[in-house]
């Protein structure tokens, strides 16, 4: 196998910006999907919570686990390439028209597609992906917690919120780091089907590489090493966070 490098050399600024938006779209959706996912996981690990004083906040809760589990069960059921696309070709067309977009319209609505609406609508199908699988892992990690350290905690004259948020969820988060870990090293991965609605990101670069080569060994070894380099440094980072939460466990 005959490798020629040199076919990379006059497109590494492609390539490095597609980096650049592999890191800026897996942080913007591990960053809403754990903020997602936490309110999500919290209200389907409600059905073990005392009920409320007042009877239509049951049935508003209720309601929402009902809603939860629904968003859940879709989001982990069908694939992450088919959500993009939905996402990309039917959701925003509505949002955002020139003519009768929901949340943006006129000419504003137009640049704002063209410029940005790739990233955008990739950012909403990977975080909203990310919160369903997140929300299962805070719902596995609440609990994984033995029931009779919420009854302890309310023994005590904690609320539920207080006991959730002083004796619950600091243990169940050690117990949830490497799922999360995980979680964030499938996103830096799966931001590559966003290529597929035109984002510049790294799996586009090698595609232009190769189509304008006709070679693929060298442009998706490339993308290979930087998408392996990214994941190193997360788990990494995630080692450093995770050692002194089981130290703090002890």
């Amino acid at each position: 196998m005959d490798l020629r490098w040199e076919i990379l050399s006059g497109y590494w600024p492609l390539f490095m910006k597609g980096l650049l938006t592999t890191i800026e779209l897996t942080l913007v959706a591990i960053v809403v999907g754990l903020a997602l996912g936490a309110v999500l996981g919290l209200i389907s690990s409600s059905r073990d919570a005392p009920p409320l004083k007042s009877e239509p906040l049951n049935l508003l809760l209720k309601l929402a686990r009902g809603l939860t589990t629904a968003y859940v069960t879709f989001f982990r059921g069908t694939p992450l390439f088919v959500q993009i696309l939905l996402v990309h070709f039917a959701v925003m067309p509505a949002l955002l028209h020139p003519e009768h977009g929901l949340l943006l319209s006129g000419e504003l609505a137009r640049e704002f597609r063209q410029e940005h609406g790739a990233f955008f609508s990739g950012a909403v199908a990977l975080s909203l992906n990310a919160g369903a699988y997140i929300s299962e892992i805070f719902r596995a990690g609440i609990q994984s917690i033995h029931t009779g350290q919420t009854q302890a905690a309310w023994s005590l004259g904690l609320t539920h919120g207080q006991a959730m948020r002083f004796v619950i969820m600091p243990q169940a988060f050690r117990r949830m780091v490497p799922a999360l870990v995980n979680e964030g090293v499938t996103l830096i991965k799966d931001s590559s089907l966003v290529s597929a609605i035109g984002l510049a990101e790294l799996a586009l670069a090698a595609r232009t590489v190769a189509g304008a080569y006709s070679r693929y060994w060298e442009p998706y070894l490339a993308i290979s090493a930087m998408y392996l380099v990214l994941t190193l440094v997360l788990s990494t980072l995630a080692q450093r966070l995770e050692a002194p939460a089981h130290l703090r466990g002890r």
